[in-house]
């Protein structure tokens, strides 16, 4: 039976800086240099682009932005953040008007009394009446 041994390649000094310099001065690219000399494997060419400290040659992702694009990437910061804001008011009501409830039902039971229902009945219909002193 044979066994699959793999061939390991070793590149000299000098072919490793060849190929830099051509990926340096445009000749061609990275990819470009991988077919060209074939060489097995993309990530060798970046490794030595990092051993020789090329790391001007490694890609890098830019954005740019439009004027308006910046301002309208603030809004969406602050809006998410003021709904945030909102969020957090509307459960701090929601507790407070849980605990209300509560203490309505609460004060209900030790009075026997069904404040709910009862608590409108006890208005007076004309509030610009003054009431009478009955004596």
């Amino acid at each position: 039976m044979e066994t699959g041994r793999r061939t390991i390649i070793r590149y000299s000094e000098a072919f490793k800086l060849k190929v830099l310099k051509e990926i340096e001065s445009g000749q061609i690219t990275q990819s470009q240099a991988v077919k060209k000399y074939g060489i097995t494997h993309d990530a060798t060419v970046h490794y030595w682009i990092k051993k020789y400290r090329k790391h001007h040659l490694l890609q890098r992702v830019v954005r740019i932005e439009m004027p308006n694009e910046i301002k309208q990437s603030e809004i969406i910061k602050q809006l998410k953040e003021e709904k945030r804001k909102l969020e957090s008011a509307l459960a701090q009501t929601q507790v407070k008007l849980i605990v209300y409830e509560t203490l309505v039902d609460v004060a209900g039971r030790e009075l026997n009394m069904d404040l709910k229902k009862t608590f409108g009945s006890g208005q007076r219909k004309n509030p610009g009446k003054k009431l009478r002193d009955s004596k």
